[in-house]
C-alpha cells in the first residue's frame, strides 16, 4: 500500500505499538502502567527496578501522537482531553466509536 506520494506508510514506532498493545485487552491504563509494561518485556539482567523510568517520555510522545491521528484517547476526570492541551493526572484508552 502506498501513499499518493509514492512512498510507502511509515511503520508504527515500537513504543507505539507497545502502547497499542498493552490497550488492547484493557479499558484504560496510565503512562507508568504502559512505560512499566515496555521496561518488563525489555528488561535484562543488570537493569535496576527504575528501568521504566526511562522510558515514560517517549509514552507520552507517541500517546500524543496516537491521540492526534485518532487512535487513542487521552482521559481526564472522565472527559476525552485535547492532546495538544493537557495536564494532570491522565489515562490512555482506545478511541471509541462514535454512535452515528
Amino acid at each position: 500500500m502506498e501513499t499518493p506520494e509514492g512512498k510507502s506508510p511509515a511503520k508504527d514506532d515500537p513504543v507505539a505499538v507497545a502502547i497499542l498493545g498493552a490497550l488492547a485487552n484493557v479499558s484504560s491504563l496510565s503512562f507508568k502502567d504502559i512505560a512499566v509494561h515496555i521496561a518488563e518485556h525489555r528488561r535484562r539482567p543488570k537493569d535496576g527496578p527504575e528501568l521504566w523510568k526511562r522510558y515514560l517520555n517517549a509514552v507520552k510522545q507517541q500517546a500524543v501522537f496516537l491521540a492526534r491521528q485518532g487512535r487513542v484517547e487521552i482521559i481526564r476526570k472522565g472527559e476525552v482531553a485535547d492532546p495538544n492541551d493537557f495536564k494532570g493526572i491522565v489515562r490512555l484508552r482506545l478511541a471509541q466509536k462514535k454512535p452515528k
